[in-house]
């Protein structure tokens, strides 16, 4: 039996990240051979630098090279403005758009029994300690729109019964652009639901 190569490591190590098959990752690894210089030398040190600096932060659950990260120690946020979301993609999806200045929490996953993860494997008991602390005015909830996102969402709100904090949801329905020809039964149902006065 003949012993993988470096270059066959490195190329099932590419194809283990999500959205890359095997093929792509053959590519990927061909241009840093190609390009040693270029990509490949700058990436190994990126990859070194970021193994050794990357932190989770205590407060919210997102990933910087700081504690606590840019985001909790942002003076400029709006303190009462909590968004609850369920890993850090969802994080990062929201800060690119440019549209919310407040305080973010990290669930780190949504409640599955079938895959065992329980309110004890999630962020939600310092979410609650968050959301409890007098400054919070209003939890955001922007988990997904799955089952799993759903009763996340549900069993979030149940822990929050009882407080005076405004428990708001992301809209849901038609996306800008969209045609309703194409758009998939629940999202059209969605947004019939959530319609608005037409201003």
């Amino acid at each position: 039996m003949q012993t993988p190569s470096d270059i066959d490591l490195l190329i099932k190590q590419f194809a283990k990240l999500p959205g890359i098959g095997p093929r792509s990752a053959r590519r990927l690894v061909l241009q840093l051979i190609r390009q040693p210089d270029r990509l490949m030398h700058p990436l190994m040190d990126a990859l070194a630098r970021t193994a050794k600096s990357v932190k989770t932060c205590g407060t919210c659950g997102n990933v910087d090279t700081v504690e606590p990260c840019h985001i909790c120690a942002d003076l400029r946020r709006d303190d009462t403005l909590l968004c609850v979301v369920e890993d850090l993609a969802d994080l990062w999806a929201i800060e690119r758009s440019n549209m919310y200045r407040g305080r973010y929490h990290v669930l780190g996953g949504t409640l599955s029994a079938l895959e065992g993860r329980g309110p004890e494997q999630l962020n939600i008991p310092k979410l609650v300690q968050r959301a409890k602390d007098g400054v919070v005015k209003e939890v955001i909830l922007a988990t997904n729109i799955t089952l799993e996102g759903q009763t996340t969402a549900h069993y979030v709100t149940t822990q929050l019964e009882g407080t005076p904090l405004k428990i708001s949801r992301l809209a849901q329905g038609i996306p800008i652009g969209g045609e309703l020809d194409y758009l998939d039964d629940g999202t059209l149902g969605a947004a019939m639901r959530a319609r608005l006065p037409f201003a």
